[in-house]
Formats: structure tokens, sequence, C-alpha cells
């Protein structure tokens, strides 16, 4: 209330992205369009925010109140190298898949999809739980694998399990262990003999595990790395995107905001399926809050576009154009709320 009668109408923009896979992280794309709405005039408030992929531990940090822990890991072509984890006071631990057994840790010549190991992220987990954590979140998108995560059990397995921790995994996709192969493995430069071997692998696998993560929902994620710590360990699966906007009170947030901006750096069909914008923009049509994105790309169908049910969808490819789409959706946002007074 802003006195005896009146409404408070919110006034600020709430900047929601992820990050742009292999360009931004989603700080320095939030950083981007806060400024170019600023230079609009229009105040906004940065939430980067993530899906279970990378930038899942930037965006939990401050709400978990995690300091940064190194530890020497294998990355997924097996050479040793210096990666971070989370870990709070409170026996809170997050690992991000991408920083041990990462696409990024790869070069284009190096592409390895059937060799490369998810080893590293088990060395990472037992780093984490030898550093006391008794809860572990681990985001697993944005691996270079698709071992089933026979590497990272084999790793735990060899530091003496999770001595107890409990081990929730945090997905960006739902597809389930048998689907690893054919959907991501070409992602990873797997040609298609090379994903009709990693679908036989990942099958033997399955029949050996303790229990079969086929056809059991989010297995899949990281080439199958979920469903191998599902059947070995009983980690548990849990959609990314919707515990991250839980854990930063992103509905609160959203409400309290005259629009919300998201953002990543392809729009297409796996934002219907689980990803953050798909998420962000779900929510923010619940509670009537219009909704804009900044991507990389478009790559959705205009009947598509209509079930996310974006207002404005801006492209942008550098530091430069994120700004400008921030100046133009703030002068939009603006007049948009001019004309509804």
């Amino acid at each position: 209330m802003t006195g005896r009668g009146a409404i408070s109408v919110p006034t600020s923009v709430l900047v929601a992205p992820d990050s742009f896979k292999g360009s931004f992280t989603a700080v320095e794309v939030a950083v981007a369009l806060q400024r170019g709405l600023a230079a609009s005039g229009q105040p906004a408030e940065a939430c980067p925010v993530a899906d279970g992929g990378e930038g899942t531990l930037a965006a939990l940090s401050p709400a978990f109140g995690l300091e940064q822990v190194a530890a020497r890991v294998s990355d997924p072509l097996g050479r040793e190298i210096e990666a971070r984890f989370g870990l709070g006071a409170n026996g809170i631990a997050v690992v991000e898949t991408a920083s041990a057994s990462g696409l990024g840790l790869v070069s284009a010549g190096e592409l390895d999809p059937v060799g490369a190991s998810t080893y590293g992220t088990g060395e990472l987990l037992a780093a984490a739980v030898a550093a006391g954590a008794q809860t572990v979140y681990l985001a697993v998108g944005g691996s270079a694998t698709t071992d089933g995560g026979a590497g990272a059990v084999r790793a735990l397995q060899g530091h003496g399990g999770l001595s107890g921790a409990r081990l929730v995994v945090l997905c960006d996709v739902r597809t389930s262990f048998e689907g690893a192969a054919p959907t991501f493995a070409p992602q990873k430069g797997a040609s298609p003999e090379q994903v009709r071997v990693l679908q036989r692998r990942l099958d033997e696998l399955a029949e050996t595990l303790p229990r079969d993560p086929r056809g059991v929902p989010m297995t899949g994620a990281a080439g199958g790395l979920a469903g191998g710590l599902w059947a070995s360990f009983g980690a548990e699966l849990v959609a990314g995107a919707p515990f991250v906007l839980e854990a930063v009170g992103y509905d609160g947030r959203m409400r309290a905001s005259r629009a919300v901006i998201t953002g990543e750096g392809c729009l297409d069909r796996q934002s219907l399926a689980g990803k953050l914008v798909g998420e962000v923009a779900t929510r923010a049509r619940q509670a009537g809050v219009p909704c804009h994105a900044v991507v990389g790309g478009n790559a959705l169908s205009p009947f598509d576009m209509r079930i996310l049910d974006l207002q404005l969808v801006l492209e942008a490819t550098n530091l430069a154009e994120l700004e400008l789409a921030g100046a133009e959706l703030g002068a939009a946002i603006r007049a948009e709320s001019a004309r509804g007074r």
C-alpha cells in the first residue's frame, strides 16, 4: 500500500536468465541485460538462474551460503585438472558435472564420445563427501559423456562410496536411460555408428546395475550419469529448474516485479521439456506477470512459441547486443506500463 486505499504497483523488472552455453554465464547475461534496462530508465533486479546444468553452482551459492573448494580430478579424457565444488557450513555441497566431465573441457578436435568418462565427476563427489558434505546436489547438465555413469560409479566406489551422505541429482532433461545415446550423443560428437555402439553399451550396463534405470524419467541426463547414480547409490532424481527457482525465491520475486526477462543460448523444443526458460515462462504466465526472453537463437515454431506464451523474444549473440536488447525491452515495458495507467 502506498497510501490509504492505494495499491502498490511493481516498478522493477526481474532479470532471470540461464547461461548461454559455451558463450556467457548467467551472471554475465543478467548484468548485460540489467545495464541495458538501466539505460532505458527501467529499474531491474538481477536473478541469474540455472536448470541443473552449467551455472547451477553460481546460482545456488548465495542461497546456500557456499564457499568454493578446489579438488584435483580427471577430465573426460582422463587428464588431471582442478575443479571446484561448493560447500556450506550446514553440510550442503553443490557439484557440477560440467566442471569435471563437461563438454567445455574438450576441444572440437578432441571429442571422444565413446571414450569420454564421468570418472572425474565421481572423484569430485568423493571430494565433497570427504570434506564433510552430508547432502550433495549434483548438477548433471553439460557433460561430454555417454557412459551411463560407469566412470563416476567406479570412482565413488574406489573412494569408499557416499559414507551415508544423501545424493540428489539435479536433472536438466526428463529423458530416460535408453534415450540418452540417440538424443544427446550426437551433440557430443557421436557419429550414427557411434550412437549405436553407445546405445548397446548402455543397454548392457543397465542389465548389470543393481536396478534397471531404463524407462525411469530423468535417468538419461548427462549421458545416463543420472541413471547410473540412481541405480548404484539410490540417488534422488530431481528436476533442476524448479529446484533452483525455489532455492533463489523466484516466485516471490517474480510476483513483486513488473515483468520478467529470461533467456538462454538456444530456444528450441528442449525449452518446452524441463529447461529453465520454459519453467520461468510457465510460472510467470500462471501468475499473470509478462515474460520476455533474449536468446542466442530461436529455433521454435510459431505453435511452440504460443505454448511458452512469451511476450517479446529478441536475439543477441554478444554482450553488446544483450545490452541493446535490454534497452529495447526496457523501453517496451515502460511504454506498455504507460498505456495501462
